[in-house]
């Protein structure tokens, strides 16, 4: 079964640091998923690619989505000052939720789980191991390639984490779409220059 391994992501580490991510030799492994920093671009923070195992077929890209393979890894779990404990999903930008998911599915195999209708926005949801991929189609998204956005981890505590960031970087935690779920967002202070939110279990 295909597993998504590492997210790679081109920005300064600092400000990843500030916030109470643990990174090692340009990682940080959250709930067996490396977050893998690389120099920061000109144009700014953004996520540049993302690794796959298993997959059975293993192009460079997916619908334009920079990709990369490996077959032998061995997924870590670190503990973060932050309270950081996995990924709840990525998220990828598409101006066709049937391009990019179709792609999807025909190179790891992992089929299109569900589709919601939010308005004028379409998600569309597979899963790659740990992690689940939010397809997330817009009309205000003409590329006609997909890109990757930003992605939400989940915290145990996260009313005691915001109380600890403070509403300058964190905004206060809000009911999620999920029942029962509570999610925040980093705000721009912060510096990561994404969109990282953070969500309950």
């Amino acid at each position: 079964m295909t597993s998504l391994i590492e997210v790679v992501v081109a920005a300064d580490v600092e400000p990843w640091e500030s916030i109470g991510l643990r990174v090692a030799d340009g990682c940080s492994w959250i709930g067996g998923v490396c977050l893998r920093f690389v120099p920061a671009a000109a144009s700014g923070p953004r996520i540049v690619g993302w690794t796959l195992t298993g997959s059975p077929l293993q192009p460079t890209e997916i619908d334009g989505l920079g990709t990369a393979h490996v077959d032998d890894v061995q997924p870590q779990s670190w503990v973060h000052p932050l309270g950081a404990e996995s990924f709840d999903h990525l998220v990828v930008m598409t101006s066709s939720l049937e391009r990019t998911c179709g792609e999807i599915e025909r190179v790891t195999g992992q089929p299109l789980k569900r589709v919601r209708q939010a308005g004028a926005v379409r998600q569309g949801f597979h899963r790659l191991g740990p992690m689940i991929i939010e397809v997330v189609e817009n009309d205000r998204v003409t590329d006609p390639i997909a890109s990757f956005w930003g992605f939400v981890l989940i915290v145990d505590d996260i009313h005691e984490v915001a109380g600890r960031l403070g509403p300058d970087l964190l905004s206060p935690p809000k009911p999620a779409v999920q029942p029962g779920r509570f999610i925040a967002s980093f705000r721009s202070q912060a510096g990561l220059g994404l969109p990282i939110a953070l969500m309950s279990r």
